[in-house]
């Protein structure tokens, strides 16, 4: 009873390690699938100055300091994957920093004055004559747009990144079931058949009682 139970704990332990691993495979294939079906659907293409040597002589002609530059390059390459995502992301950071003089968000200034100078003063602000309402800083939008916009790529290639680890696990977890199934349907079934035929411990033998003498 003891042989049957561990073969068939074996063969469950198996089966669950097996479906959890087809599981994992499909989703994590279906994740990829569709980060990268979502991402052409935007129809992005990155622009020609988008390599790592022509970002570097904009940087240098925008006096831009402290910058982190790029060193994968997607210029007139659609961008349908997590990796290029990630690359024209930190692309559009530079564009942003130029459009705002190589200040991130919490350094602009909320409004625009009469000269066209930022201030954070709504006194001091410039009136549209439109809304009647203080003139805002158009590098603020730019940046606010920029950063929306990168992190739903820089989402997109963490997703697919989880669904590559995902793949990767339900592949091990597949050949580990596997493995499992095999040791219990084989050495292991031999063993213990083989200790269970085994003559010193399953015979016993009888020594005759001594002959009693008169």
């Amino acid at each position: 009873m003891s042989k049957k139970l561990f073969e068939y704990a074996g063969v469950a332990a198996s089966v669950i390690l097996i479906a959890f691993g087809i599981g994992a495979v499909i989703a994590g294939v279906s994740g990829r699938s569709t980060v990268r079906d979502n991402l052409a659907k935007e129809q992005i293409v990155g622009t020609p100055d988008m390599t790592p040597s022509a970002i570097a002589a904009e940087v240098k002609a925008a006096g831009l300091k402290n910058v982190d530059l790029p060193t994968c390059s997607v210029a007139g390459d659609k961008v349908n994957s997590g990796a290029r995502a990630r690359c024209f992301a930190s692309y559009m950071r530079i564009h942003a920093l130029e459009a705002t003089g190589g200040q991130v968000y919490s350094e602009m200034a909320r409004y625009l004055d009469a000269n066209g100078k930022p201030t954070d003063n709504v006194k001091a602000a410039a009136i549209d004559p439109k809304t009647k309402s203080p003139v805002e800083n158009g590098a603020r939008n730019v940046w606010v747009n920029e950063t929306a916009l990168s992190t739903a790529l820089n989402t997109g290639f963490f997703a697919e990144s989880v669904s590559l680890f995902s793949i990767i696990m339900g592949i091990a977890l597949l050949l580990t079931g596997i493995g499992l199934l095999v040791m219990t349907l084989g050495p292991l079934r031999r063993m213990v058949n083989e200790k269970e035929e085994d003559p010193k411990e399953t015979e016993s033998v009888v020594s005759p009682l001594p002959a009693t003498q008169s």
